[in-house]
């Protein structure tokens, strides 16, 4: 199933599922160290949200190479977990396509060695077949999907680029005519599935400058059409120039949050703030992923009025 969630497949990682918590279940990820002495602060990375959403159980899954400190990582997860009262249904650590249970009671003669624990295979596995259909790709590693974000086409991006300069030197029009056509072009693209051109680009890019401008795409984001959306900046990011990317990424990302993608919202992000250390609505979808906020917490405003005041 971690796959299936992150869409991807995990390494060097600890993953938590929840489970009974007062609001939406939420699953999260976190790097493992290498050095056993960063292992406290990567606990307390998932034992904060999960008291905060007062989580009931938990299932917490290692990843990694080395099964000493997998196991160490582990061990200690699963002490802090039971001593805030969250109860640890399963243990699991994962070397390889071989997974072990830690709650398992092992005889004086276990010893560990390569063919320890249960063989398995995710690409065979439903899951795996159902993301097939609804068109979802499972990538080997979170790197790829990183890479997923990141345009191959110079051509494009150079025409794009282009495009923003002849946008950014044409006279602009009032900011509620601008507004009316950053919502209308987004909801027709988002309604037919359909690919905003290189001049619809520029001129987004530019628009987006504004962040009240931006605003107005924020806003059309709902959790029923959050998919289309993350669909549509995706294909504005991969043809965006470096230097202006934290707007369509920020806005990738919170779409993905939206749909519940939160690996994918976090590598949006991470191009945001590469583009931009402190561009404010990438920090404000950084905090929401830190807190495991819902998406439920969410309302679109298309009230292009209140969006233009701030408000």
């Amino acid at each position: 199933m971690v796959p299936y969630i992150l869409g991807f497949r995990p390494d060097q990682s600890l993953v938590m599922l929840t489970f009974g918590s007062s609001g939406p279940s939420f699953h999260a990820r976190v790097d493992l160290p290498r050095d056993p002495a960063d292992f406290g602060e990567v606990v307390e990375l998932l034992i904060e949200p999960a008291l905060r959403h007062h989580v009931e159980r938990v299932v917490v899954i290692g990843y990694s190479d080395d099964p000493e400190l997998c196991e160490e990582a582990l061990e200690l997860t699963a002490v802090a977990m039971v001593t805030e009262g969250i109860e640890v249904v399963e243990l699991l650590r994962v070397t390889g396509t071989r997974w072990l249970s830690m709650l398992e009671p092992r005889g004086p003669s276990w010893r560990r060695g390569a063919d320890e624990g249960t063989a398995f295979d995710d690409r065979t596995h439903p899951f795996t077949m159902q993301g097939v259909i609804e068109g979802r790709v499972t990538l080997n590693s979170r790197e790829e999907l990183a890479d997923s974000l990141v345009g191959t086409d110079f051509e494009a991006v150079d025409a794009v680029a282009a495009a923003v300069d002849d946008w950014g030197a044409t006279p602009q029009n009032s900011r509620e005519l601008e507004a009316q056509w950053v919502q209308d072009t987004l909801a027709r693209h988002v309604s037919e599935g359909s690919t905003p051109s290189v001049t619809e680009v520029g001129r987004l890019l530019v628009a987006c400058r504004d962040p009240a401008l931006r605003d107005v795409a924020w806003g059309l984001m709902s959790r029923e059409s959050a998919e289309r959306h993350v669909d549509l900046w995706r294909s504005v990011l991969r043809r965006t120039p470096a230097e202006m990317q934290a707007a369509p990424a920020s806005l990738l990302g919170f779409a993905a949050w939206l749909a519940g993608h939160g690996a994918l919202a976090w590598c949006a992000v991470d191009r945001a703030v590469l583009a931009d250390p402190d561009y404010s609505m990438a920090g404000l979808l950084a905090d929401a992923l830190d807190r495991a906020l819902p998406p439920t917490t969410w309302e679109p405003m298309t009230d292009l009025v209140a969006l233009l005041r701030g408000r």
